[in-house]
């Protein structure tokens, strides 16, 4: 959440504990302010447990970043400088894994594939998804199978109209029209 969106919430909650002090009941609470019954009914505990501070935003949810502003700005120097500047030269992409595995080797901290993947959207960098290839691919024999034995091989499509997705019979060409003219004129 933004910090403005969380501004704009606490807000709402500010204006609900004024209400919570005038004896207004949580439903009408919840009605007021256009929150869920459960979130007035939260808000009204925490208000008497402790008043309107109870209800004072507490900052970004989620777990912290375990790295600092330091090693942020060096993990993005790290990845600008490509996969290669760090002992992969199979192809140049950063995957979420060998991103959580950088993170790993060069600041001695943990992070799973899913965590690695939003510290790099938060970074601005994007995990790619490399191309299998088998490193004894011949690509010259794959275009040339292409070009002569796949033209061949490949199963012909059906002819337009062979088929139908009506469970009904298909008419004739021509045949319903016929009648019909054909009966009116008579």
């Amino acid at each position: 959440m933004t910090p403005s969106a969380r501004r704009r919430r606490e807000v709402v909650r500010m204006q609900a504990a004024e209400l919570f002090a005038q004896r207004v009941k949580p439903p009408e609470v919840a009605r007021q302010m256009r929150v869920s019954l459960k979130s007035a009914y939260q808000w009204q505990q925490l208000w008497r447990q402790g008043g309107a501070d109870e209800l004072l935003s507490r900052g970004p949810g989620g777990s912290r970043c375990r790295l600092s502003p330091r090693c942020l700005e060096k993990l993005t120097r790290y990845l600008e400088q490509g996969p290669a500047a760090h002992g992969w030269t199979e192809d140049q992409v950063w995957t979420a894994a060998r991103v959580a595995t950088l993170i790993g080797r060069k600041f001695h901290v943990s992070y799973s594939v899913s965590g690695a993947t939003r510290l790099m959207h938060r970074l601005g960098f994007s995990p790619q998804v490399p191309a299998r290839r088998v490193a004894e691919r011949d690509e010259q024999a794959v275009a040339a199978w292409k070009e002569a034995t796949w033209t061949e091989v490949k199963e012909r499509g059906r002819p337009a109209g062979a088929t139908s997705a009506s469970k009904t019979r298909q008419a004739s060409p021509g045949s319903r029209h016929e009648d019909a003219r054909g009966a009116g004129a008579a």
